[in-house]
């Protein structure tokens, strides 16, 4: 795994990109406000959670037929009886009633988002995300939208065209221009296309998201160019500049995730048996890094910050020990800001609190890091042991993982 990108998992849960703190992924119809927030056109609709609300929300569009859409974060969602078009009020109550609840993909419906339907001319495809090898952002366009952009980069690469934009310089009304017409989009469409990208790369930029993506973009019989979909993570990093409280509130966490979420832990749950926790978002995927090199896997990503207390392990500490996944826990802790007796004695103070079941294995390193295993030194046993280096501390804890 490449240092400093998680992806989402199975359950697609939140990414970290090694900067820190989770991004926030957002359901469609977020999404969707979020564009409209940066006056990018999206179909009008409601989100609800129950039945009636799903048809007085249809009744309140005022104009059928309407679309009610399962609001997971994950794709297949009309294969899977997801969306529906709906012609009546009785339709909207039928189908509303089958989605919520529905599982997709091991995602449980909870909210519906019911929107007013457009009629469809053509489908595109847009987005931008950081090319990080570039140092540029990165936007991709296609004719071919309505499906999965990895299916059509696999069947035709040609059909998608991109651009690179350096941030200081941003994305030109010129360069979106011939960026549409090497996507060969229809000429009918370009003049609403560019617009629709301009906004979109501002939303990207001054909305401090990951990824901004529209598929499928779609042209109108009239014209009109339009956002029907909406994919948007934002970069957790930059939520205090923003009012993010709604998303947060809404992102989807396995047990572990919200328990580290409710400690104010950085953690993302993976599928190893490795529990690992460290200090500093660049040392804890490093010891991801090396806990894959000499034949482990990582059961999580868990940064304690610097300035961890007990309070901190306590948590840390049973949030991995509760994996039915984790068989040994790596510590690995070099002291900057925080000396390394102070990081001891949390670790001791949290041991005197909880008991832990997995071996654990620390490397303790950097300031104060002398006295810090001095104090750890009368504590360390068979289910406490410590390692001079990082690979050291790697190789005993992968071989006690079995």
């Amino acid at each position: 795994m490449p240092t400093g990108v998680l992806h989402h998992d199975s359950k697609h849960r939140p990414r970290w990109r090694g900067r820190g703190r989770a991004d926030v992924d957002l359901f469609e119809y977020q999404g969707k406000q979020f564009f409209a927030g940066f006056d990018i056109p999206v179909s009008r609709g409601r989100a609800v959670t129950t039945v009636d609300d799903a048809v007085a929300a249809a009744e309140e569009i005022g104009e059928y037929p309407v679309v009610v859409k399962a609001q997971v974060q994950v794709g297949g969602r009309g294969k899977a009886g997801g969306i529906k078009l709906a012609d009546t009020a009785d339709e909207v109550r039928t189908y509303a009633t089958d989605i919520l609840g529905m599982d997709i993909k091991g995602h449980t419906v909870k909210v519906v988002w019911i929107e007013v339907a457009s009629d469809i001319a053509e489908e595109y495809y847009a987005s931008f995300t950081l090319d990080r090898s570039a140092k540029k952002h990165l936007g991709m366009l296609s004719a071919e939208g309505g499906v999965e952009i990895e299916a059509v980069a696999e069947a035709n690469p040609d059909a998608i065209a991109k651009i690179w934009i350096d941030p200081v310089d941003g994305l030109s009304e010129s360069a979106a221009r011939e960026w549409v017409a090497a996507a060969g989009l229809n000429p009918k469409a370009t003049d609403g296309a560019v617009d629709i990208l301009l906004k979109l790369y501002r939303a990207y930029t001054e909305g401090d998201a990951d990824l901004v993506e529209i598929n499928p973009l779609i042209l109108k019989p009239t014209g009109e160019v339009h956002a029907l979909d909406a994919k948007v993570t934002l970069d957790g990093n930059a939520s205090f500049r923003h009012d993010w409280a709604d998303y947060e509130a809404t992102q989807e966490r396995d047990v572990r995730e919200q328990a580290a979420y409710e400690a104010d832990l950085q953690y993302v749950g993976l599928e190893g048996s490795v529990g690992i926790i460290a200090n500093g978002a660049g040392l804890a995927m490093s010891t991801l890094d090396v806990v894959n090199q000499v034949g482990g896997s990582a059961a999580n990503f868990l940064d304690v910050g610097g300035g961890a207390d007990a309070d901190k392990f306590v948590s840390a500490l049973t949030i991995i020990d509760n994996d039915p996944r984790v068989r040994s826990i790596f510590i690995n802790i070099f002291g900057g800001i925080t000396r390394g007796e102070e990081v001891a004695n949390g670790i001791v103070a949290a041991l005197d609190v909880i008991d832990i079941s997995s071996p654990i294995v620390i490397r303790l390193d950097g300031t104060n890091a002398d006295e810090g295993r001095a104090i750890l030194e009368p504590h360390l046993s068979d289910g406490l042991q410590m390692q001079p280096t990082m690979l050291d501390a790697a190789r005993k804890v992968v071989e006690l993982a079995g």
